[in-house]
């Protein structure tokens, strides 16, 4: 999937680009929001429509890391978050890198026909 390099450009993202982004539904992002008040603050209009930051995303991304791939409760994300911000955030990256990594192995892989 090639970036667009609009997305880019973006101040604000909508709840269904977000859902999209981790492939997960909108209604698991609000349950988020408040379950880690601290963490996720998506601006809201008038209407009630929420708006997210890049920010916003980076937060999702790691709290997503903490209960989707390392499987952890939420009570235990949020005493991780608390305990060691900085520390998860660097993981969180490494992670993410390492996925990117073997997405483009596996891709590399399937070309050779192996």
């Amino acid at each position: 999937m090639a970036l667009n390099p609009d997305k880019e450009l973006k101040l604000y993202y909508s709840i269904s680009e977000v859902a999209e982004m981790f492939q997960v539904n909108e209604t698991l992002l609000r349950f988020w929001e408040k379950e880690f008040p601290q963490q996720i603050k998506p601006k809201k209009t008038g209407r009630n429509i929420r708006q997210y930051t890049k920010e916003d995303i980076e937060q999702i991304r790691t709290i997503y890391n903490l209960v989707k791939v390392r499987g952890l409760k939420l009570a235990a994300a949020r005493d991780v978050l608390k305990k060691n911000k900085e520390g998860v955030l660097q993981t969180t990256e490494v992670v993410d890198r390492l996925r990117a990594l073997k997405a483009e192995l596996q891709s590399i892989r399937r070309e050779l026909g192996e």
